[in-house]
């Protein structure tokens, strides 16, 4: 790790008005630091700052220092967020990690992690070592031809879902951006991953109150049971009048180079009964546009027995 210089500030404009890398929980941060991925020469602590707490009462409101752990055990927390938060790393990293910075943490893509080999991400313009190279993990939605990393975190493709905002906030004021236009695609700038603009920090998440998101599940597929990221997973939601589906929402990970919505299979699922035969006709889409690589076509198929899969399991909760 190369040296670099440790601030603290006290307050949100302090912080703003300091110029570096900000640190709460560290657990990627730190992580690249050590890779020689990231080199800042400086790093803002914001632990202190007042940026914390988690509001039910109308909708759900959460501080973005608040850590994974935190949020995944309140009542008040929609279950998509909280088994999202559940599966997602070690009980010991949940307990360190924030909500702001899982939402903004890089991709584990290795050829990123590796400085020897060639990352458009990392280094613009010297080309994408995984599209050639080992992609098992890599996505096929969402992809360029400069980049094909996955997304790495598994609350925010819940947040997408349920149609949650990032307050951001900069010497310039205060924004709120819905999550799923936060996250920015490859494109021919892989390096620019979402929407954060020099000087901003990430104050709270908001997800809008819908009775029905109280009726929702995440499911993870993964390589093992334990502290391991998603060869794909889907965050679902339902909300279901007389025998019919009347709104869904369902969205994506492991798959693509974002949090993927798939408006398509919502579409579908509208107005059918939540039966198997529904949910199987309605995932036929979710892998639509798929561009496989070499060694990751079986997502496409993994894509939509995934969703049907999240769906079966909250119908079957719901009985």
């Amino acid at each position: 790790m190369r040296p670099f210089e440790l601030t603290a500030p006290a307050t949100v404009d302090e912080a703003l008005a300091a110029s570096g890398d900000f640190l709460a929980g560290g657990t990627t941060l730190v992580d690249l630091m050590k890779l020689d991925v990231l080199r800042p020469q400086q790093v803002v602590d914001i632990n202190e700052l007042p940026l914390r707490g988690i509001d039910t009462s109308d909708g759900l409101r959460i501080g973005a220092l608040e850590r994974m752990g935190a949020v995944a055990e309140h009542p008040g927390v929609y279950p998509a967020i909280s088994r999202a938060l559940l599966l997602s790393a070690s009980q010991q990293l949940r307990n360190m990690a924030s909500i702001g910075g899982n939402l903004l943490q890089r991709t584990r893509c290795t050829y990123f992690r590796d400085v020897a080999s060639p990352c458009n991400k990392r280094e613009p313009g010297t080309g994408c070592s995984a599209i050639s190279g080992h992609n098992r993990m890599h996505a096929v939605l969402g992809t360029s031809d400069d980049c094909v990393a996955t997304h790495a975190s598994d609350v925010a493709v819940a947040l997408v879902a349920l149609d949650a905002e990032v307050r951001l906030v900069s010497a310039a004021g205060t924004r709120t951006v819905a999550l799923a236009d936060f996250y920015r695609l490859p494109g021919s700038t892989p390096e620019v991953e979402n929407d954060l603009r020099p000087g901003e920090m990430i104050t709270e998440v908001l997800v809008p109150h819908r009775d029905w998101a109280s009726h929702s599940t995440y499911v993870k597929v993964r390589d093992r049971q334990s502290y391991e990221f998603a060869l794909c997973s889907a965050a679902v939601a339902l909300d279901v009048q007389d025998g019919r589906i009347a709104d869904a929402r369902v969205a994506v990970g492991g798959v693509a180079t974002t949090p993927w919505r798939l408006p398509a299979v919502e579409e579908a699922l509208r107005g059918t009964p939540p039966t198997p035969a529904s949910f199987e006709e309605a995932a036929s889409a979710a892998a639509d546009g798929a561009e496989p690589l070499s060694g990751n076509g079986f997502k496409v198929s993994l894509l939509k027995r995934t969703v049907v899969r999240a769906l079966l399991e909250l119908t079957e909760e719901r009985r």
